[in-house]
């Protein structure tokens, strides 16, 4: 029995010893990546569904002026990055364009809600209260990107093509059944799939009809459309020019 005793005391002593703890600290941003992730797909989408191959080939001065949106860096960043890729020549000021292209912004930003199926919280006369019973809950957070671009004429003033709005959501949305879960499924989580395993972080949609570019034409002093191409007066010599013909941007202006 003694014996017990003292191997009982020593046990003790050793998990006072040998036991220990750990404190950990954590931090959030203010904004959740899941909110950031939300806009810039929608932006993406958005981007996505324009086609910026008109501007190949020309300098383009990208006028963000009337773009007043959170996560605006994104936006124009995303739009220069298309520009790019399409061929275009970015430019820094609006004096050594061909095409000003101005971007506004209608709403980029997040919603949010909540549902479930069961038995709401209940009050009962005599201070009794039926606690809350969910048995199936979706939460869905969306994420919006409206918005406008306008392609002009950087001599002219005219505007090339009709230019319009691109309208695109993201969503993401969370099941729980008796308060297990999540479930998710959403174009968010779609694109995380796909980055994840080295697919496109994105796909891209059918053009709209909407947002229509012009491909810039040359500029000429002669207003006869007869003699637009000949350099001089004899309509006979003109070779009619093949459809979508452009003629390189260094030789738009003859000063």
């Amino acid at each position: 029995m003694h014996r017990h005793r003292i191997t009982l005391v020593l046990a003790l002593v050793a998990l006072v010893v040998f036991c220990g703890c750990t404190s950990t600290q954590s931090s959030n941003t203010a904004r959740t990546g899941k909110e950031q992730l939300l806009i810039t797909n929608a932006v993406d989408q958005s981007l996505s569904k324009i086609d910026f191959q008109p501007f190949a080939g020309h300098n383009v001065f990208l006028d963000a002026q009337y773009a007043d949106c959170v996560d605006k860096g994104y936006v124009i960043g995303s739009i220069r990055h298309r520009l790019v890729a399409s061929g275009a020549n970015l430019v820094d000021a609006r004096d050594t364009a061909d095409v000003v292209l101005e971007l506004r912004t209608g709403a980029v930003g997040t919603d949010s809600s909540e549902s479930f199926i069961g038995i709401p919280e209940v009050a009962l006369p005599g201070l009794v209260t039926l606690p809350e019973v969910r048995v199936l809950t979706r939460s869905h957070q969306s994420g919006v990107a409206k918005l406008g671009l306008v392609a002009i004429d950087a001599r002219t003033g005219a505007a090339l093509g009709s230019g319009g709005q691109t309208l695109a959501q993201s969503d993401d949305s969370n099941w729980f059944l008796l308060g297990m879960g999540p479930v998710q499924s959403g174009t968010v989580r779609e694109e995380v799939e796909r980055s994840t395993t080295g697919s496109s972080a994105y796909v891209r949609s059918p053009l709209p009809t909407r947002v229509v570019f012009a491909t810039p034409s040359p500029h000429f002093d002669d207003p006869d459309p007869e003699t637009q191409y000949t350099g001089g007066e004899d309509a006979s010599e003109v070779t009619p020019p093949a459809p979508g013909f452009v003629e390189p941007a260094s030789q738009w202006y003859d000063e």
